[in-house]
């Protein structure tokens, strides 16, 4: 079956390479059809329900998760069904509505529209976690796959955390192409930092609530594969402000002509603000995880309200 995601490119970034005085390469997962790299696990896994005779696909997603299965659903010609919390934007709704699947609002979190989501699966359905799903991470990991192709291996890699699923699938990709020496920034805001707290503490830790501007990384605790990772591999926690990542959003939308959200701003605020903590890198791996939840107009008012 052919892969419901695309090839996306890789792309050195002298902007952001003079920031950080070191070369800087972008794995631009924001021009994926449905606006994320959620798309690549989630589209491995829905192609993977769908072979199995699945005749309808559910999800609990209020952002791109959601947006990803929708998108999958129509393209392999199933039905979809995603229910979303109450918090979710008309935007948000509105995008998962256009890919032609069925929207049901339910709860003040994500985790009551995750409890109704699944209690609605019946045999012929395939529930579609947002990011706690080994065939996920095998899909997420095609993208290091393509890097791995290009031949440019990094000294660092860096990319958001929310639930963990980019994490572990990056990771999963490291590791298949021999590449388990390359340490990852995984990289927060404050206020949805449950994986910084989580390695901090030294268990898996749950946040009370999620006050960041960026929703998508709203887990308030990572999966536990996310969390076991740090025991085998190098990864380094980094925790930047809301006002850091709007901001790299609109710096990066002024480099590089593309819109993400802050959830993917985060990662690119590593470059722009912290190259120093950057170390002795020569080159880096920025994982552009896109978002489409945000539109500029969004992000002018965050700037100035944040």
């Amino acid at each position: 079956m052919t892969p419901l995601h695309i090839e996306t490119p890789l792309l050195e970034s002298r902007t952001l390479s003079r920031a950080a005085n070191r070369t800087v390469w972008l794995k631009m997962e924001a021009l994926q059809p449905p606006g994320s790299f959620k798309i690549r696990g989630i589209g491995h896994a829905c192609s993977h329900y769908v072979r199995r005779g699945a005749r309808r696909l559910i999800s609990s997603s209020g952002g791109n998760a959601g947006i990803a299965v929708a998108y999958a659903g129509r393209q392999l010609q199933v039905p979809v069904l995603v229910v979303v919390p109450e918090t979710t934007t008309e935007r948000a709704i509105d995008l998962i509505r256009q890919q032609g699947a069925d929207v049901q609002v339910h709860g003040a979190s994500w985790q009551e529209a995750n409890e109704l989501a699944l209690s609605m699966v019946t045999d012929s359905d395939a529930f579609l976690h947002p990011f706690d799903d080994p065939l996920l991470w095998q899909g997420h990991g095609s993208m290091i796959d393509e890097v791995a192709r290009r031949g440019r291996k990094p000294e660092l890699v860096i990319l958001s955390v929310g639930g963990g699923g980019l994490l572990c699938g990056v990771l999963e990709g490291l590791h298949r192409n021999g590449w388990s020496d390359v340490p990852v920034m995984a990289v927060e805001t404050s206020g949805a930092d449950s994986f910084a707290r989580s390695v901090e503490a030294g268990e898996r830790i749950e946040l009370p609530a999620i006050s960041s501007i960026a929703t998508s990384l709203g887990a308030r605790r990572v999966c536990e594969q996310a969390f076991d990772w740090t025991h085998r591999h190098p990864i380094r926690s980094l925790v930047v402000p809301d006002q850091a990542a709007v901001r790299a959003c609109l710096r990066f939308m002024d480099d590089h002509r593309v819109v993400v959200e802050p959830a993917c701003g985060a990662a690119l605020a590593a470059i722009y603000d912290h190259a120093d903590r950057l170390e002795a890198c020569a080159s880096v791996l920025v994982i552009v995880c896109g978002g489409v939840t945000a539109s500029v107009a969004q992000l002018q008012q965050w700037a100035t309200q944040v």
